[in-house]
């Protein structure tokens, strides 16, 4: 191993050569073995790290720790010629206390079993310093039988040598450092990272902030800015112990800068100011004018360079760059070197705000789109999943619903609009909007989808959209399902033994498109049985056929996993797709559909004759007080026979009367007349007209739909306070109270 190799994995960035050491030499390191800092032994001043921080020297020992050779640079930093330091005693370097000695017998006892140790020591460094250095021995192989082991001695540079070489400051901090700065995206770290490069390469403190209006509103600010800057301070380093910085300073402080201090003229101009010697009546002045008694004493006799981060012309904020006494003050070369890195990060902070802001407004649209809670009756479970196709683009035009109806009915609803982005989400939000209307209006699945096509085609007058989706209604009292799809895969059917099926419906081409009718299709479906809608980013990747997507979905859903909690299955839907980078949004449906007890509804036929009236009424007040529901007779009987009384007026056949107790209670009154019946403000003197304005006022909600043979009028009344009809683990709610 050469010097320049072992000094590369050792991360240092001062390359040394070591003279005489031979190329073949090859490291033979099983173990490494980090024994305590030797009690007693001073902290070292500066952190030990790789770069302009810290030094790296490299020295060839024998068995018994002694110098065989040594690299160039290590005559001059330990303070002896070469020839005095070959064949010297690696503990002839070090302060010689009892407690070096141990570490250093350590270090060589882990060399001579062939393991790598290191261990603090405290060498004797020029101008008869002593500096604390982390040591690492590295046994190895060579072509000298008595060159065993290299030791690899880190030290940190002194203070009036630091910040001196204008070439390594300009490589620390303009060389490396952006290239791996350039995925961050995230406005906080990345202001952690830039102070991390600048201390302690070119610093010993440093601190930035930018303006409140770009972190808060996301605004840019005003091309003619006054002297009144409101900032906010991203992050704080320094290169020693002293917590008073983090006192002084605090990360995350909103605040306004002192008027005439070094921050608000760097705001105001726009150019660096440079105070190369702050006094201790200078820096008295700021603390004064900030009310921080400490911040004199962390400035006094320190050198500060304000540097402005100006990105397109904006003056996003500054970094504050701080030179503790004893070092080398900031002169007109480190104002040109810092302000090549504050522009350089003035870019980046600018593109990681840009993002964050864009990114924000995205998931507020894509949030606002997708539903924030989902409705169903008491007997059905519905959870959902949904995940975008990358973290750049985290929104998309896939969305799921799932609405209660009347009648403990449920319409469960998934599309996908094709593309990605805001645009598809926009897209998605006006099919979600339309989706809900039509709900409302209790459109048949047919009946919905179509209109959602010649909206789609609208929409696409000025420029092409389309969309798949499938509707599905679910009735909880007799547990059949109408559904219909537009161009969107088969829902897929598990049922309570285990078995599974991908529903046939009619296929219609995707919504947007036209060319053909929508059809509908009814299946009957068993207690406890599983409704899976999903869209095809679930199923579809680039490297594989959809049969083998579709089989891995059929596969999750075997044997047993309708007993299993819905959030455990919507979990083992989407295992495997996070690490594929390539696929489309994804969005999932999972129902576990059960009827409502039956003890929780009654269904009379009543024959089209006016003493029906008085029977319904009669047949109202025993259900409900079976249901201990005494208190709402009297309100349901009336809203009862205004809705019968109307049926009788207009239909020809029988009159079908059904109670439902569900979260709420549901009458509907079914009967074979088209005609629907409509508010209507009655005239002084008409006799009729007034029914439904007592039902709209009476009833908590009320409606009309049609059916297959006519239509049905409905009404629903809240449970009195302190009943609730709660939903079991197995979907079926709680039987009622009484």
């Amino acid at each position: 191993m050469t010097s320049e190799t072992a000094e590369a994995e050792a991360g240092a960035t001062v390359v040394s050569d070591t003279a005489g050491v031979p190329a073949t030499l090859v490291a033979d390191t099983t173990e490494v073995s980090v024994p305590a800092a030797p009690a007693g032994a001073a902290a070292p001043s500066a952190p030990l790290m790789p770069g302009p921080a810290a030094r790296t020297l490299i020295l060839g020992i024998d068995l018994s720790g002694r110098i065989l050779q040594c690299d160039r640079h290590a005559p001059k930093v330990l303070g002896r010629s070469p020839g005095e330091l070959l064949g010297a005693e690696l503990g002839d370097l070090t302060a010689g206390t009892p407690e070096q000695k141990d570490a250093l017998a350590g270090l060589i006892d882990a060399m001579r079993s062939g393991r790598e140790s290191t261990a603090m020591l405290s060498l004797q460094t020029e101008r008869g310093r002593t500096t604390d250095a982390v040591v690492t021995i590295q046994p190895m192989t060579a072509t000298d039988p008595d060159l065993t082991a290299l030791a690899v001695i880190r030290l940190p540079v002194p203070s009036d040598e630091r910040f001196l070489d204008p070439a390594v400051m300009r490589r620390a901090l303009l060389d490396e450092p952006f290239s791996r700065l350039g995925g961050t995206l995230d406005v906080d770290q990345m202001a952690h990272e830039l102070i991390d490069v600048i201390v302690p390469h070119f610093c010993n403190a440093a601190e930035l902030s930018i303006l409140e209006s770009l972190v808060g509103a996301d605004e840019l600010p005003a091309s003619a800015l006054n002297s009144t800057h409101l900032l906010r301070r991203l992050a704080v380093g320094y290169d020693d112990d002293d917590q008073g910085w983090d006192a002084a300073f605090p990360t995350g402080e909103v605040l306004h800068y002192p008027p005439g201090t070094p921050y608000v003229r760097c705001m105001d101009s726009g150019e660096p100011v440079r105070e190369p010697n702050l006094s201790a009546g200078d820096a008295a002045k700021i603390a004064e004018s900030w009310q921080r008694q400490p911040v004199a004493q962390l400035l006094s006799s320190s050198s500060m360079l304000v540097l402005p981060l100006i990105a397109r012309e904006t003056n996003l904020g500054f970094l504050v760059c701080i030179r503790k006494p004893g070092y080398r003050r900031f002169d007109p070369y480190d104002t040109e070197i810092g302000m090549e890195f504050a522009s350089r990060a003035a870019l980046f902070i600018d593109n990681a705000r840009r993002y964050s802001r864009e990114r924000a407004t995205a998931l507020t649209l894509q949030r606002s789109l997708l539903p924030t809670g989902l409705s169903a009756p008491s007997s059905v479970q519905v959870r959902h999943r949904y995940l975008p196709g990358s973290k750049l683009i985290e929104v998309g035009g896939d969305w799921y619903e799932s609405i209660a109806l009347p009648g403990a009915r449920v319409a469960l609803v998934i599309g996908d609009v094709a593309g990605h982005g805001v645009h598809a989400a926009v897209t998605m939000g006006r099919l979600r909007a339309a989706i809900h209307t039509l709900a409302a209006l209790e459109l048949s699945p047919a009946d919905a989808l179509q209109q959602l096509d010649e909206l789609m085609q609208t929409l696409g007058e000025r420029e092409p959209h389309f969309a798949t989706c499938v509707y599905a209604v679910f009735d909880a009292v007799s547990g059949t399902c109408e559904m219909a799809s537009a161009g969107h895969l088969s829902p897929l059917l598990v049922r309570p033994d285990g078995s599974s099926q991908f529903l046939d419906v009619p296929p219609a081409p995707p919504l947007g498109i036209g060319g053909g009718p929508i059809e509908s299709r009814q299946f009957q479906i068993d207690d406890g049985s599983l409704f899976v809608l999903y869209t095809d980013g679930l199923v579809e990747n680039r490297g594989q056929d959809i049969d083998d997507g579709l089989n891995r979905l059929r596969s999750v859903f075997g044997p047993g996993s309708t007993q299993r909690p819905l959030e455990d299955l919507c979990k083992a839907t989407l295992d495997g797709v996070y690490a594929d980078h390539q696929r489309d949004d994804i969005a999932v449906l999972l129902a576990r559909l059960s009827r409502i007890p039956d003890g929780h509804h009654a269904s009379w036929t009543l024959k089209p004759d006016p003493t029906s009236v008085r029977r319904a009424r009669a047949l109202v007040k025993i259900q409900l007080d079976l249901w201990d529901l005494g208190d709402s007779v009297y309100t349901t009987e009336l809203l009862v026979s205004e809705l019968v009384t109307n049926a009788l007026a207009y239909a020809t056949g029988e009159v079908s009367l059904r109670l439902i107790l569900d979260r709420a209670l549901v009458c509907e009154v079914f009967d074979d007349a088209a005609a629907m019946p409509k508010l209507r403000n009655a005239a002084d003197s008409d006799e009729n007209g007034r029914g439904l304005h007592v039902v709209s006022q009476l009833a908590q909600r009320w409606g009309t739909r049609r059916t297959p043979v006519g239509k049905a009028v409905w009404f629903e009344l809240a449970l009195p306070e302190g009943m609730s009809v709660p939903a079991r683990s197995d979907g079926e709610s709680a039987e009622p109270a009484g």
